[in-house]
């Protein structure tokens, strides 16, 4: 008898989604195993893609999606992954800025954070974390076991998303043609490739809040802060109040802050507009090296805030905000950059 192989089919879960119901987080995660496999064809994989940001997504969702990507990532061997930290944002935001959140983990790797970030070129500015960390003199593109090197040495490392999520290519010319926001643009950022436990997400869309925490929650992760900030920022915001959903110990709280009660005066959104690589790079060096003492510096501050909190070093983002002042300062964040640039031009 001849087996004629087939073609896994999303049908009978794309149906489900259309009538409106939720996935499983089995569901998802079988799902987007065969999607990131090329298995399943590019029509229906775009219709679930639709469909499940139609119906609104669910928390399982989130985290059966996010473990088909870790199991098809490639993983940086980092030990101690419970004590790891990501900070990142899902991209989108209305509001355009350097890159705060980069700045944020070389100032929380300064204060004694072990950061592991998670990252890529642009896609919706004309600059990413890759592209200003080239910019400013560090390697990105390193084999796996160089990343961990990196990590072991020096405290923090930029994990390039492309070389350690290849199966994504599968999704890229469906994502790319649908033009819209799907569930994938908040699956990677969530799929830490050295396993990273705590983090700090930032999301463009103050819905998405909610559902992204629940989705940690479901994943086991350690901590989380998941953040939106005034006017559209997919960051704490030093502009405005920021809605923030806390993940510690299985339990959820929810609450917002004012840049006045973590410590800075608020600024103007304007003077954080990003910019070319170039242009980024000089405003993230003048903040971690104490030059910058203004907008862009207060914008770092309440970002490595939040790493700081979700790592256990402080006890509030206010004292988050002053261990960050502190990092810089006294000239540690600097070290940590120069740091940086030397250990992953040497793990080439």
């Amino acid at each position: 008898m001849t087996v004629t192989a087939t073609t896994f089919s999303l049908v009978p879960l794309l149906a489900k989604a259309v009538r409106g119901v939720d996935l499983t987080a089995a569901e998802a995660r079988d799902a987007f195993g065969h999607i990131v496999s090329g298995d399943a064809s590019q029509v229906t994989t775009g219709g679930l893609l639709a469909a499940l940001q139609t119906k609104g997504l669910a928390p399982s969702e989130i985290a059966g999606g996010v473990e088909a990507l870790r199991a098809a990532m490639i993983p940086v061997p980092a030990p101690d992954p419970d004590g790891l930290v990501d900070t990142c944002g899902t991209g989108g935001g209305g509001t355009s800025t350097f890159n705060i959140s980069t700045a944020a983990a070389l100032v929380a790797a300064a204060g004694g954070v072990r950061v592991a970030k998670h990252g890529n070129r642009s896609f919706t500015s004309r600059c990413g974390s890759a592209d200003v960390l080239e910019a400013l003199g560090v390697e990105v593109e390193l084999l796996p076991e160089g990343m961990a090197a990196v990590l072991a040495e020096t405290g923090i490392v930029f994990m390039f998303a492309p070389l350690l999520h290849p199966a994504m290519r599968h999704v890229g010319p469906v994502r790319q043609a649908l033009g819209i926001t799907t569930i994938m643009n908040l699956l990677g950022p969530l799929a830490n490739p050295a396993g990273a436990r705590r983090q700090v997400v930032g999301v463009a869309d103050p819905d998405f809040v909610d559902l992204v925490v629940r989705g940690l929650a479901a994943l086991g992760h350690e901590r989380a802060l998941v953040v939106h900030g005034a006017p559209g920022m997919d960051e704490v915001s030093p502009c405005g109040a920021t809605r923030v959903a806390e993940l510690r110990g299985g339990a959820v709280s929810s609450y917002e802050v004012t840049p006045g009660e973590l410590g800075v005066e608020a600024v103007d959104p304007d003077e954080l507009a990003g910019g070319e690589p170039d242009e980024n790079a000089a405003v993230v060096r003048a903040v971690v090296t104490g030059e910058d003492r203004g907008a862009g510096r207060s914008a770092v501050l309440v970002n490595a805030a939040a790493a700081f909190l979700v790592a256990g070093r402080v006890d509030s983002l206010a004292e988050g905000v002053a261990a960050g002042a502190r990092a810089i300062d006294s000239g540690a964040a600097a070290a940590v950059l120069d740091d940086l640039v030397r250990a992953s031009r040497a793990a080439r």
